[in-house]
């Protein structure tokens, strides 16, 4: 199989940069004829959307946590076609992989799993001389070698010619541009990670203005030439105007999410052959792995999009339903007056429709959710239990899951998933233990069923396909059942 070509993008931390360059060099890219597709390191929902949604690109996710360094490998080279240009964004530091300590899950690890150079984004405001440690620091500690190249962030024009041959003078690493710091180019954090893209109304004009001043000043054509690319892959920046780049549109942020149309979802088509998957899709529930949803699609599940929010009703013709995690938090009260959409899912749900749910969507089955300000709202009532906002993080990092009962998993086998809220219930559910990777640290949860799993832990269902598998085999049963009703 022919390797794949692309780069890295990296940092010493978190902060530096790395996802406004790597959007502006994205941009960048496509102005130039470059068919890019992106790629976000560790478990991170929203930076694969902004990729998606925003830039209009392919965008996914690679963990060598979830799925170790051959499989993480092999979903690389199935999403990255071979004549395109894979653009990387890592996570933290370079190293800092489990738990900060080890090497496995960290940009380094992946960067080597999928034979890609690195270039490093160092934050060089208020820094002269001291670069040269920190990057000989990086550089010595890489004993693959796959460190190419830097980019300067933050750093005047004037003062760049300068550390530029400072560093390529006293160390033997290529300095492939600055990226000036610019009144209010940058991207805001909300408390999952970044900001939601519908949340920025400028963001694409901010991303395009990032691109220009990246062409200026950072050496694309190097960057491609270290991927890989040829000449042909290197095309010269072509010359569009922001008002033909600035096409989103906050209305299609769900509508254009590439996660869904690349598994293949089907709005209308009501064709017996394959088993048809309720998903829900809109503001409020919006965090679904790409990797997930192809697996479903794969085995036999048509994907039919729906929305708590706005619609009345579920799909017709449905044989499982899919909520997954977001936001409901800052929609609980039109999720809460959308009286029969909750009753449909309740009522669906009690009837054995077979269901997942993750985090936001678990929040979404309890009896009431009150939020940042203490408002409490109805939701669906499935589960007898009642949710809310605790103020800090509740639980947070890579976890292990097994079942005390084998139903979804083969037996002794677990799934590998991700926590990251600040929400938690009153009945978190006993019947699969949790594990951190490192530590001892471990506790109950999830409510668990032959033909339902709902709790906080995000799966990665790629880490174990039988959790797939089981559930398609539950939504087919249902099927049949439903069917033979139909013929009595």
């Amino acid at each position: 199989m022919q390797k794949r070509k692309g780069v890295v993008l990296a940092a010493p931390k978190s902060g530096s940069g790395k996802t406004l360059i790597a959007c502006a060099l994205i941009e960048a890219m496509k102005e130039a004829g470059v068919n890019v597709c992106t790629f976000k390191c560790g478990p991170d929902y929203i930076d694969p959307m902004f990729h998606r949604t925003i830039l209009g690109v392919p965008g996914g996710n690679l963990d060598t946590y979830f799925t170790g360094e051959a499989k993480t490998k092999e979903i690389f080279m199935e999403e990255t076609p071979e004549d395109a240009f894979a653009v990387v964004e890592g996570v933290m530091g370079l190293y800092d992989g489990l738990g900060g300590i080890f090497e496995e899950g960290s940009t380094y690890h992946l960067a080597k799993a999928i034979s890609l150079p690195v270039i490093l984004v160092i934050d060089a405001h208020g820094m002269g001389r001291t670069i040269l440690p920190l990057i000989q620091g990086l550089l010595s500690y890489d004993k693959a070698g796959i460190i190419k190249g830097v980019i300067l962030n933050r750093v005047s024009k004037m003062f760049y010619a300068s550390l530029k041959e400072l560093i390529e003078t006293e160390l033997s690493i290529e300095v492939l541009g600055c990226f000036t710091e610019q009144r209010g180019l940058h991207l805001e954090s909300r408390h999952l990670g970044l900001k939601l893209p519908e949340e920025k109304r400028d963001l694409k004009e901010q991303v395009c203005r990032g691109a220009d001043s990246l062409k200026e000043t950072v050496s694309i054509e190097r960057i491609l030439a270290i991927g890989g690319a040829g000449e042909k892959d290197a095309a010269s920046p072509k010359v569009d105007s922001h008002e033909n780049k600035v096409t989103y549109q906050r209305a299609d942020i769900y509508e254009n999410d590439m996660v869904f149309q690349r598994a293949d979802i089907k709005e209308n088509d009501t064709h017996e052959s394959k088993l048809r998957l309720a998903i829900a899709r809109d503001e409020a529930f919006c965090f679904y792995y790409q990797e997930n949803l192809k697996l479903l699609s794969k085995r036999g599940f048509e994907l039919v999009p729906f929305s708590p929010l706005h619609d009345k009703k579920l799909p017709e013709h449905i044989s499982g339903l899919l909520l997954g995690g977001g936001y409901p938090e800052l929609f609980a009260k039109e999720l809460s007056e959308n009286d029969s959409m909750k009753t449909a899912i309740r009522e669906a749900i009690r009837g054995g429709l077979p269901s997942l749910a993750e985090c936001g969507g678990f929040l979404y089955l309890h009896k009431s959710l009150k939020d940042m300000e203490g408002r409490q709202y109805s939701m669906a009532g499935v589960i007898d239990a009642d949710a809310d906002y605790r103020g800090k993080l509740v639980r947070f990092g890579y976890v292990e899951l097994t079942e005390k009962e084998s139903c979804f998993l083969p037996e002794k086998e677990g799934i590998r998933g991700h926590e990251f809220h600040y929400f938690d219930s009153t009945e978190n559910g006993t019947d699969c233990v949790a594990k951190k990777p490192t530590g001892s640290r471990r506790w109950e949860c999830v409510w668990e069923g032959e033909n339902h799993w709902w709790g906080f832990p995000h799966l990665y269902y790629p880490s174990n396909p039988s959790f797939a598998e089981h559930f398609y085999q539950q939504a087919g049963l249902y099927q049949q059942s439903k069917l033979k009703q139909k013929d009595k």
